[in-house]
Parts: C-alpha cells; sequence; structure tokens
C-alpha cells in the first residue's frame, strides 16, 4: 500500500464528518458510530501549545500525589475502571434534534479511585482513543485532556468531595455525586468553548449557549450514568473479595464494549451538532492513520462486530496500559 493508498482510506473513514459541516439537516444522515472529542482541523495556534502544557502539568500533578495517597486502589481496579471508562464512552445516547451524548466519566473515575487516579485513568482512556481510534486529534490531545481530565475528572472529583462534606449520610454522597458529575460535563463545554472562541472558529456569545445548552441535556444522562455506575462498582473493602474490586468493572467493561457498543447512538455528538450548525467543522483526513480508526476493524465487514471487537481491543489495551502506569508509579 502505497502513501496514497493510505491517503485515500483515512480520507474515507473521514468523510462522512464533513457532511456535518456543510448541512444542518441531520434526519437523512446514516447512522454510525461518531468520534467524540475534538479533531485536529478544529483547533490551531496558541491554544493548542497552551492546553498542552496545561495538561501536561495537570497529569504530572495528579501523578505525584497518586504517589503521596495513602488510599490507593491496586493496579488491577485502576486498570478495570480505566477499561471500564472506556467502554462507557462508546455508549453514546440520543438526546434532542437528533443529538446525541456520552460519558465524560470524570466524577465517576475520582468517585471510584480518587482524585488523582480519576485524572490519570481519564488521561490514558483520552489519549488511547486519539491513538488508536483516531477519536480526537493528536495535535489538540492536550485540549482534550484539559477538559476531560483535568477540569472533568480534576475540578469535577474535587467539587464532588467538597459537596459530599456539607452533604451528610450515603444518600447526601450520591446527589454530591450526580451534582458534580452533571457540572463537570457543562464545565468541561465551557472550556471548550473558550478554546474555540479564542482560537477564532466561533464567537464566545454564539458557542457558549449552544454548547452549554446542549451539554447541560447531557450533564443529566452522566449524573444517572455516575450514580448507577457507582452504586454498582464502589469499593467496600468488607463485603467484596479483592478478586472482585476489579473482575466486575472489567466484566462489565467487556460486555459494554463487545456487545452493547454496537447499538449506540449514531447520531452526532454535542460538540459535533453545534459544529455542524454553525459551520466550523472541516475535518481532513488525520496525521497518520490509526489502527482502529472510528472504532472498527479494517478486515470485519460486519459493522457490528467490527465494533464490537474494536471495543474488545479497547478494553485490553485501557486494562493493560492501566495497569502498567500504576505498577510503574507504585515503584
Amino acid at each position: 500500500m502505497d502513501f496514497t493508498d493510505v491517503r485515500d482510506y483515512a480520507d474515507e473513514v473521514y468523510s462522512y464528518k464533513f457532511y456535518f459541516s456543510h448541512t444542518t439537516d441531520l434526519s437523512d444522515v446514516t447512522l454510525r458510530r461518531n468520534a467524540m472529542h475534538i479533531p485536529d482541523s478544529m483547533l490551531h495556534g496558541a491554544v493548542c501549545p497552551v492546553t498542552a502544557t496545561l495538561s501536561a502539568a495537570g497529569v504530572i500533578a495528579a501523578a505525584y500525589f497518586s504517589m503521596k495517597a495513602n488510599d490507593k486502589p491496586s493496579a488491577a481496579r485502576f486498570a478495570a475502571i480505566t477499561a471500564l471508562i472506556f467502554a462507557a464512552q462508546m455508549m453514546n445516547f440520543p438526546i434532542l434534534n437528533g443529538t446525541s451524548g456520552h460519558l465524560l466519566g470524570g466524577v465517576l473515575a475520582a468517585s471510584l479511585l480518587g482524585v488523582p487516579f480519576g485524572v490519570l485513568a481519564i488521561a490514558l482512556v483520552v489519549t488511547i482513543q486519539s491513538l488508536v481510534f483516531a477519536d480526537g486529534g493528536i495535535s489538540v490531545l492536550g485540549a482534550n485532556i484539559f477538559n476531560m481530565a483535568i477540569i472533568g475528572a480534576g475540578v469535577g472529583g474535587l467539587l464532588r468531595n467538597a459537596l459530599a462534606a456539607r452533604l451528610a449520610g450515603t444518600a447526601g454522597g450520591y446527589v454530591a455525586t450526580a451534582l458534580a458529575a452533571g457540572v463537570s460535563v457543562v464545565l468541561a463545554a465551557f472550556a471548550a468553548s473558550v478554546e474555540l472562541a479564542v482560537d477564532g472558529q466561533i464567537a464566545f456569545a454564539s458557542v457558549v449557549p449552544a454548547m452549554l445548552g446542549t451539554h447541560a441535556l447531557i450533564g443529566l444522562g452522566e449524573a444517572l450514568i455516575t450514580v448507577a455506575a457507582c452504586l454498582l462498582f464502589a469499593r467496600d473493602t468488607a463485603s467484596t473479595p479483592a478478586q472482585g474490586q476489579f473482575a466486575m468493572p472489567l466484566l462489565a467493561a467487556v460486555v459494554v464494549a463487545m456487545v452493547l457498543s454496537p447499538f449506540a447512538s449514531g447520531f452526532p455528538d454535542g460538540l459535533e451538532w453545534v459544529a455542524g450548525q454553525y459551520q466550523f467543522l472541516h475535518e481532513s483526513a488525520p496525521l497518520f492513520v490509526a489502527p482502529l480508526a472510528d472504532y472498527a476493524v479494517p478486515a470485519v465487514a460486519s459493522e457490528s462486530l467490527s465494533t464490537g471487537l474494536a471495543g474488545l481491543l479497547g478494553v485490553l489495551i485501557s486494562f493493560a496500559i492501566g495497569f502498567g502506569v500504576l505498577r510503574g508509579l507504585e515503584r
């Protein structure tokens, strides 16, 4: 395969996204797996290195506080929760006007693992999505990590802890989790709005109401999913054996990624929908062809099977890298 063949393949994989930058009529769109994060072509200039620097600083700080933490998850549990969030993010759910949302997972990761570990887990997921699945550009990886890991898990997790300290009892803790989860999505959307406005893609006064209005609805789904997952997978060392601390979330990740993800909504997510409405989504071929671009295994003809296998591979990759990262921090 020469360079032209590679380029043609990349253009074919991404051509459906170009449609959204030229239409606001989504009624005839063929439902497909859509990428969920900021692509390379959406941000340029100083925004990229600035957000990369901030993200690097935030991840380094999270790694430092993880090493200093007294209450650490096991490497297997950290890896399993990371894999679970990867799988859960594949499950786009429909909201209004032909738009979908997906789990951000920051407050979920912070609740199940602790804030610094939650930041690391989301940063790993976003990086794997970019490099392996072409979901989110390489040049804007810093922006995606900043929005989802630093704000979503870091700020969202700290907000959850602050609210839980003021709301007494187990029920109060879950209320705090739900509120923080919903707010984290709106905060991440606001950060993306600022980045887009500073980059000159769209006026601040236009992008903020559109992004926050759409993501406020997504935040409701985030709150429900986060509380449900916390109820299922909260660490209870007294009643759950050590193997169950990672086996249950890992099994759930495999089921979601391999069995349920092919049935996820194919409508554009909140950011992609807003970009289509305001005509600033101009997707081009990526800097390189990711091995499982569009969450698909190229050699598999069946779309459902291809998505399921790609999801399973993503879960295994997330688990393996997550396990290795935490083992490295433990030394």
